[in-house]
């Protein structure tokens, strides 16, 4: 039982610690010792981090790194192009003021499918979304949200080809594709779009009829964007269709179709836990070198905009890297197995299961890709037996965790949620009840309905 405490006060502490901005990676391999010493396990501290931590983080960042490099890479082009910018522009300027909310939102989500990072989404999207929320006299609150219901829900876990990271760290595990289970996605991605525009046009329905307006910022700072430098949307939009174009034929009819016995000089691993994996690399280089031959009038420099996307990339794979070390080394004490007993044992379908501790460790880390890598590093295996006996195929396995992961991750200390509020000026207390609304209860429900069609064999 002390081991269990010692687990509980190391999740508590790793929240509340990051929430007042402390780096995860000190605080991951520091609470996860923690843990170990409630375990006992004083003489063990160093083995627990050389061999355990160490050796995880390796194998994640082994995995997923080149994702993280040439997705921030790619999203760097975009934004210093301005393809990302063009974008929104064109949306905003076709639907106009009236349609504002539903323009911020399309312009977001056309992005992020598209495998732009959502920090990028923001500040790109940002200066015109202000600008139309002024026009149409919105409520400036509801803007963050706005933008949160295009980047951060069914865009990020559930649109089938999404190369988001959340939709990618399934794809080792269950041996799928970005396109894993397309209708349960499209359901999946249906539901938020669906619930996500009603509450929000509702709210600001409701504020508009109190005479509540944009209001008043005397602190705000947007910057005029030069139309005139801006690609045209067709460039723009090209690098976008060739990521998910790409993906989808190489995985289909190159990577799916090919002979793996090669691989069994490197590893004796199957071809079809790798291809989806390369798949992605392979369309997001043919995506990079597709936009810096297109848009390279467009860019200062070309050689400081793919640095600084690369450089950007090793924070965001350390953070997520370091997560799945905090996991793997709470997975091996034997405090674990009485968590891990009290999640198997809920009752239902496993999918119940799954989407909990996917959706759980999301919330405590504060991260929906560190939450589901910790939970499929330490149960994907035993879901996929359980799967493989109940006839419950590996793409609705994977579809499943990747919208759950896309639930409690939305929590006030999130790191996106918390960038996000601060690219438009807002406060948690002006603008999260209805960010927490859009990114984490509607979620939560579209995945437990998706879990309901799942059982009744949608795929």
């Amino acid at each position: 039982m002390l081991g269990v405490i010692g687990i509980i006060i190391s999740l508590g502490l790793l929240i509340y610690l990051a929430y007042r901005g402390i780096s995860v990676l000190i605080l991951a391999p520091v609470l996860a010792l923690f843990a170990v010493l409630f375990q006992g396990g004083s003489t063990h501290i160093l083995a627990n981090y050389t061999e355990v931590f160490m050796v995880n983080f390796a194998a994640y960042a082994k995995t997923y790194f080149p994702v993280f490099l040439l997705g921030a890479i790619f999203g760097k082009l975009m934004d210093d192009s301005g393809a990302a910018k063009s974008i929104a522009y064109a949306i905003s300027t076709k639907l106009g003021k009236s349609k504002a909310i539903l323009a911020v939102v399309l312009s977001s989500s056309i992005l992020t499918y598209g495998g732009v990072s959502m920090f990028v989404v923001a500040f790109a999207v940002f200066p015109i979304a202000a600008e139309l929320f002024r026009e149409a006299d919105i409520p400036k609150r509801f803007l963050p949200a706005s933008i949160a219901i295009g980047s951060f829900t069914f865009t990020m876990t559930a649109l089938p080809g999404t190369p988001q990271i959340q939709n990618a760290i399934p794809m080792p595990f269950f041996g799928t594709t970005l396109w894993a289970a397309p209708i349960l996605g499209l359901i999946g991605a249906l539901l938020m779009f669906g619930m996500c525009m009603f509450w929000i046009e509702g709210r600001v329905k409701k504020a508009k009829s109190k005479g509540e307006g944009y209001g008043i910022h005397p602190n705000e700072v947007i910057q005029e964007i030069d139309v005139s430098n801006l690609p045209k949307l067709s460039i723009a939009l090209t690098p976008i269709i060739l990521v998910l174009v790409g993906n989808y034929l190489l995985g289909k009819y190159i990577f799916a179709t090919m002979d793996g016995a090669f691989l069994k000089d490197f590893g004796g691993i199957s071809i079809s836990k790798v291809q989806g994996i390369w798949s992605l690399i392979t369309a997001l280089v043919i995506a990079i070198i597709i936009s810096i031959i297109l848009m390279w009038k467009n860019i200062e420099n070309i050689t400081k905009t793919v640095n600084s996307g690369a450089i950007g990339s090793l924070l965001a794979i350390a953070n997520t890297s370091s997560e799945v070390g905090y996991g793997n080394v709470i997975k091996t004490l034997g405090a674990f197995a009485i968590i891990q007993a009290g999640i198997l044992a809920i009752p239902g379908s496993p999918l119940i299961s799954l989407a909990a501790a996917t959706s759980i460790l999301a919330g405590i880390t504060g991260s929906a890709s560190g939450g589901m890598s910790i939970a499929l590093g330490a149960l994907g295996d035993i879901y996929m037996q359980k799967s493989a006996v109940l006839g419950i195929s590996p793409q609705v396995l994977h579809r499943i965790a990747a919208m759950a992961c896309g639930g409690l991750d939305s929590l006030p200390h999130n790191g996106a949620v918390i960038t996000l509020l601060g690219i438009c000026g807002m406060t948690h207390k002006q603008s999260y009840a209805d960010i927490g609304m859009c990114t984490v209860v509607i979620p939560m429900v579209s995945a437990v309905i998706c879990i309901g069609f799942a059982t009744l064999g949608v795929v």
